[in-house]
């Protein structure tokens, strides 16, 4: 049975939460593998809006099981306060499962987080501040703290030891700030350790287990693909890997195991924080698009960018991460939209590019080439077959899906998990 990767093909938003959510009816197991809670999903059933952080998307489906995978950052405090909100909903979280080797935030990233982006000045990223960009850079400098390891407090404060020697140093004599003391970290942890336990698994083992029980698995990826640190619009991108391949390697499935990979993209484009964005409008059509599509971040409240749809990033998403399909989400909000701009291609210094440029002064001084598509006026929110929607809405997704190198296979024309279009089944 199939493992299906989900993977946000923009700069995050797209709605991957609800797609995630619409195949956990389906699925047997929902993994994070990667980010932490600085990117959110939003999640409407019947009527009800949950906004997920840490917790994966199928949490809120009673017949998976969620997965925190080994690739995650996870903020102890941010976890629990997510599982008791949801559980004060009605929600069952206790088959959630958190990997041993998945890394721990501690309260010295976001203080380093936070005063590095004041720091930076006009060079700042655009973080959350939530210390998920430092946790990774203890990981990789394998100064990290696992989850393991707060059941240890031997190692748990040899790791501490380590991480903060560095760390005090620089927040004393660079950033002015007091040094952080490793009996505080200790205690931090402490409460947690208990209320952790029944949670933490050896994930990778369960999930290949599962596969081969013929049990279907969804990955959903936190983030999207112009926000991957190898591949999207560096520096201003995640600490992860949010691409397809970044999903094997923070959840334990091989790569020969995946059967589908499902790219989540918007009827136009959104992005939060710093960095080029191509087709970013700045007039009022922005503030609509804004507006009507609700384009305020889960974690942050943050209004998010608005501009059209790029075809050249859908292209390039669906080329990094070998899309097998797209979701095409919010075509609703195009609605009432007289011509619809769509981006097939880039000027770069008077000379028109097809594909993502090679470098990063060519993409920061790309300007869009438009193709027009005639909009439609009438409600599309009760549509449930491509035929039930407007002639104009759909040579509009057929043109999308030809200059977008990957078939929509899935439409949604509205918030609620029965919202939605699906012209081809992501299971079969």
């Amino acid at each position: 049975m199939p493992a299906i990767v989900v993977v946000g093909a923009q700069w995050g938003d797209e709605g991957k939460g609800k797609t995630t959510d619409i195949l956990g009816t389906s699925v047997d197991y929902v993994v994070k593998p990667n980010g932490g809670n600085n990117a959110g999903h939003t999640v409407v059933v019947g009527g009800e809006k949950y906004e997920l952080k840490l917790l994966p998307a199928g949490i809120l489906s009673p017949n998976v099981t969620p997965v925190i995978g080994n690739g995650v950052v996870v903020n102890l405090e941010a976890l629990f306060e997510e599982i008791e909100a949801l559980e004060s909903r009605g929600a069952d979280t206790s088959k959630l499962r958190i990997s041993a080797n998945a890394h721990l935030v501690a309260p010295y990233h976001q203080t380093l987080d936070k005063v590095t982006e004041r720091f930076l000045g006009k060079r700042a990223i655009g973080t959350t501040g939530r210390g998920i960009g430092p946790a990774y850079m203890d990981k990789i400098g394998r100064l990290g703290i696992r989850v393991q390891d707060i059941f240890d407090e031997s190692i748990l404060r040899q790791k501490i030891e380590g991480s903060l020697r560095q760390k005090n140093e620089l927040l004393v004599k660079v950033y002015n700030r007091r040094a952080v003391d490793v009996d505080e970290i200790v205690e931090y942890f402490e409460p947690f350790i208990e209320r952790l336990r029944p949670y933490v698994a050896e994930t990778e083992q369960l999930l290949n287990d599962a596969l081969d029980r013929d049990e279907v698995i969804v990955m959903e990826g936190g983030q999207a693909t112009m926000l991957d640190v190898d591949h999207g619009t560096y520096p201003f991108v995640t600490s992860s890997n949010p691409t397809a391949g970044g999903s094997c390697v923070g959840s334990g499935i091989g790569p020969t195991r995946i059967n589908r990979v499902v790219g989540i993209v918007k009827a136009y484009t959104t992005r939060v924080g710093a960095g080029p964005f191509p087709t970013e409008l700045f007039d009022d059509m922005g503030e609509y698009l804004q507006k009507a599509g609700g384009e305020f971040g889960v974690n942050t409240g943050r209004p998010r960018r608005c501009g059209w749809y790029d075809a050249v990033i859908a292209r390039y998403a669906a080329r990094v991460n070998g899309f097998t399909d797209y979701v095409l989400t919010k075509l609703d909000v195009l609605t009432g939209i007289e011509s619809i701009p769509v981006c097939v291609a880039y000027e770069v210094d008077g000379v028109r590019q097809d594909e993502m440029p090679t470098s990063q002064t060519e993409f920061h001084h790309a300007k869009p080439i438009f193709e027009y598509f005639e909009g439609w006026a009438e409600d599309i929110t009760g549509a449930r077959t491509f035929d039930d929607l407007p002639v104009n809405a759909q040579k509009y997704v057929l043109a999308l899906e030809e200059r977008s190198g990957c078939r929509m296979s899935v439409l949604g024309v509205g918030p609620d998990r029965e919202q939605s279009i699906v012209r081809h089944d992501l299971l079969d």
